[in-house]
């Protein structure tokens, strides 16, 4: 089973490299780790340019202006926010069962999760390298937290 799931992953990726390579880079393109290396665009377009790329379930797409899109984007950042906090709230709780300050970063564990992200990102046309930066992120201020709360956490019983 290990050889097919391999050799499925190395057919998808002769897949994007061969489609790559024979189209250019495409705007799909941006949405896989590592980035292509690009030439700076000197164009100055009319805005809005291109096509809307979010279509709503009523049909209507997505935005008629940048407030708009500034707007949908800060209610998402205050969704994030949440998700956020609950997470550390987790991310202290697991401090509770590591013995040691240095048990408190774990780096296979670590890199699993960020890799987990990257790997996943493509399946929720998430930009690759967004979600590696932003895992990197949450798990490396993750790490700093918990060692906080494992050293300040006194407790003469111990």
């Amino acid at each position: 089973m290990a050889t097919t799931f391999y050799a499925f992953c190395l057919f998808s990726a002769l897949q994007l490299w061969l489609a790559l390579t024979v189209r250019g880079a495409s705007e799909d393109s941006c949405y896989y780790y590592p980035l292509p290396d690009l030439p700076r665009s000197s164009n100055t377009r009319t805005i809005p340019w291109g096509e809307p790329t979010i279509t709503y379930p009523n049909g209507t797409t997505c935005c008629s202006s940048l407030d708009q899109v500034r707007s949908e984007l800060d209610a998402i950042n205050s969704q994030l926010l949440q998700l956020l906090s609950t997470r550390s709230a987790y991310v202290r709780e697991a401090t509770r069962f590591k013995a040691t300050e240095e048990s408190v970063n774990d780096p296979s564990r670590n890199q699993e999760v960020i890799q987990g992200a990257i790997d996943a990102a493509p399946s929720v046309y998430l930009p690759q390298v967004v979600a590696k930066m932003v895992f990197e992120g949450i798990i490396n201020s993750s790490v700093l937290f918990e060692e906080c709360i494992f050293n300040a956490y006194d407790d003469d019983s111990c």
